[in-house]
């Protein structure tokens, strides 16, 4: 009930809200030292009235970093590939879900996130424990899982709406926090857990 409370808000939005708001990510995004100084960048390509994601892809991508977006496997887990711009990108309808835009060249395998110094994460709201509530479709979860079991410490991050940063949402046992959120309004960090 909560996800579908959260699109619903999303999905009153305007072309102009949507606009101002991606303006608004890419200048405050850019103030975080995680992605400023990032040599790989994994993120994603934002769909329907996610908080846009593209401006800021190109404009890691003209800084030189690495940016690698993700590519949805039949099992809901994800591989990953190289963005080299715009036309870099390619529409894919997957069975029984949305069409989504992903990398049209070589796939690097789900591994591939584990070389990121900075991970942007898709989501629908989180709260005042850096705790994230996604789709619920579980491939970020297991996202992170790998990170875990691999050792690596990427700089989590997520870009919202200022109304989805809320006091708390559901937690299950799998989930992890993120480090930081970026809003259209600034930027806030989480403590990490040990």
């Amino acid at each position: 009930m909560l996800r579908q409370e959260f699109l619903l808000v999303r999905s009153r939005l305007t072309t102009d809200d949507a606009e101002e708001t991606e303006a608004a990510l890419v200048v405050r995004a850019l103030e975080l030292p995680e992605l400023t100084q990032a040599r790989t960048v994994a993120a994603y390509v934002s769909v329907g009235s996610e908080p846009g994601t593209r401006a800021l892809l190109d404009a890691l991508h003209a800084r030189g970093v690495r940016v690698l977006l993700p590519a949805l496997m039949a099992d809901n887990d994800l591989d990953w590939g190289a963005y080299d711009g715009e036309g870099s990108l390619v529409r894919v309808q997957h069975r029984g879900k949305m069409a989504l835009l992903e990398p049209a060249g070589e796939r690097l395998g789900p591994d591939a996130v584990l070389s990121a110094d900075a991970v942007l994460l898709p989501g629908l709201a989180v709260d005042a424990r850096g705790m994230r509530l996604g789709r619920g479709g579980g491939s970020y979860d297991r996202v992170l899982a790998r990170l875990e079991r691999a050792g690596a410490d990427p700089a989590l991050v997520v870009l919202l709406y200022d109304s989805e940063v809320v006091d708390r949402v559901p937690e299950e046992p799998h989930d992890r926090p993120v480090h930081a959120v970026v809003t259209p309004s600034g930027v806030r960090r989480f403590r990490r857990r040990p």
